[in-house]
């Protein structure tokens, strides 16, 4: 057989995408996830030949959340990987996020590099192949909901969940730090029995069909991942899903931790300087310090000041596309990929601090695909960007998240879960364009195919003539998508 490669695991990855059409059939039909899906994600881990404890072997640090939890995720990575440094523990440190930025294998890290495209070919097709032997071997398996067998393989996120605890089993990984994908107690990477730390950064509405329309409903998802035994921490959150976590804490036996922000960051350079990112910092101390008592016995944590390595993990975290400031010639790009109504304006924030004392136009650049709620978010930005004193963005360009206007979408970014018809007749950004322009009626608006046409846009911007000392302050974000096919653009690189 010829040798895979990366590209061959991508396009068969793709196959794996759950269609539009079924997706709206599941929502009509009112199927979300369910406990099913646990049972369903065991019988693939057993079928390529593991079971549930075989994960204890990886000392997992596992994180839910609505807002900062990749933040968090990476926090604790950078201090388990500044810690290695210096006491040569942990072996190998795994990171296992959602989504990607340019390339899928970035969602897949061994001591803070993506996986490379052989390494990543390699076991993925090592676990493609498992999952077909084992359906010829085995009796079919229905799922209930659907009136159907299960099939060969999980669908898109949950093989890469399911590759992932192979690869870092495999690699030796001897901590991995889990991001959940959507949720808590459903989502793929919950079928860890015995976490060595779980943290729950700050919760707010996402993903309404799935897991409810109230932050209530939400936390009780999102506290699926704690687990008797293990240590848990969130963060201080609004009352009502305060309630619901320690609700849920007491039902497991669990001895729940709401941190306030640690007093040892006092002097310490967080990015950005913000309460938020404190908040993130403070749950990836706690569950860096959780993972360092359980894989090295001479770690001992000082409550009064944090050691280098911990300062060192935060002051150097690296976590692209997030409060991102890049400068372009007379172009100052800020690329953050909040998308959620509560983090677009805490970006919001940030960019209109970003440019308080700076002048020249300012751009937007922003999509949110296949969500109707999306159209909601823009108003907060509006009144956000003049609370600040900023004013309001000049130019407003809404597109796709089609990364290419020659060549559509590079492969990794190939994406069926939207209506490609709306796509094509960029519906959602027509729509946006419409509400904007009742919002700030003196807004120069664009609505443009691709992300490719809405950078060169914002570059033409730069190549009129500006005032002594202005530069254009150009704003990408309302989703990580198109977060990443702009940085792809902007700095040409293969991952990140």
């Amino acid at each position: 057989m010829a040798s895979r490669t990366y590209n061959d695991a991508i396009d068969a990855l793709n196959s794996l995408q759950t269609p539009y059409a079924m997706i709206e059939h599941r929502r009509k039909a009112g199927i979300r996830p369910d406990a099913g899906s646990i049972a369903e994600m065991q019988i693939y881990l057993r079928r390529i030949g593991y079971t549930s404890s075989d994960l204890d072997r990886l000392n997992i640090v596992h994180v839910a959340g609505t807002k900062g939890k990749g933040s968090t995720c990476a926090f604790t990575a950078s201090i388990l990987s500044q810690y290695q440094k210096s006491h040569g523990i942990p072996r190998k440190i795994g990171l296992f996020t959602s989504p990607h930025l340019i390339a899928v294998r970035e969602r897949i890290r061994i001591n803070g590099a993506p996986v490379s495209g052989d390494v990543f070919a390699r076991y993925f097709f090592e676990v493609w192949d498992k999952l077909q032997e084992a359906e010829l071997r085995e009796p079919m398996v229905m799922d209930d909901r659907l009136g159907l067998p299960i099939p060969t393989r999980p669908v898109y996120s949950r093989y890469l969940t399911l590759m992932s605890y192979h690869l870092f089993l495999q690699e030796g990984v001897d901590v991995a730090v889990y991001e959940t994908g959507i949720g808590g107690e459903y989502d793929a990477t919950n079928i860890v029995e015995h976490p060595v730390a779980t943290g729950i950064s700050t919760l707010g509405i996402d993903h309404v069909f799935a897991l409810g329309d109230t932050v209530d409903k939400i936390a009780w998802h999102k506290a699926g991942i704690m687990k008797t035994g293990s240590a848990a921490f969130t963060i201080e959150q609004v009352p009502e899903a305060t309630k619901v976590l320690e609700e849920r804490a007491a039902e497991k036996g669990v001895s729940l931790k709401v941190l306030a922000v640690d007093p040892r960051l006092q002097g310490v350079n967080v990015r950005p300087d913000a309460l938020f990112q404190k908040k993130n910092a403070s749950l990836g101390i706690a569950l860096a310090e959780e993972a360092l008592k359980r894989v090295d016995p001479g770690f001992t944590s000082d409550p009064s000041k944090l050691s280098k390595e911990f300062i060192d993990g935060i002051e150097q975290v690296v976590w692209r596309g997030r409060c991102e400031v890049k400068t372009e010639g007379p172009i100052i790009w800020h690329v953050d990929g909040a998308h959620t109504v509560d983090s677009l304006k805490m970006a919001t924030r940030w960019f209109a601090g970003e440019c308080a004392n700076k002048s020249g136009p300012k751009a937007l650049i922003f999509n949110q695909q296949g969500r109707d709620e999306a159209i909601h978010f823009l108003e907060g930005m509006v009144s956000t960007l003049k609370a600040q004193g900023q004013g309001t963005f000049e130019h407003v360009i809404f597109c796709t998240n089609v990364t290419y206007s020659s060549t559509g979408y590079k492969r990794d970014f190939v994406n069926h879960q939207y209506d490609p018809a709306a796509i094509k007749a960029l519906t959602a950004q027509h729509a946006f364009a419409e509400k904007w322009s009742s919002l700030d009626p003196s807004a120069n608006i664009a609505v443009l195919p691709t992300i490719e046409d809405a950078i060169n846009y914002v570059r033409d911007l730069g190549k009129a003539p500006l005032g002594e000392n202005e530069t254009v302050q150009a704003f990408i974000t309302g989703s990580l998508h198109l977060v990443g096919g702009a940085l792809g653009i902007l700095e040409g690189a293969d991952a990140l």
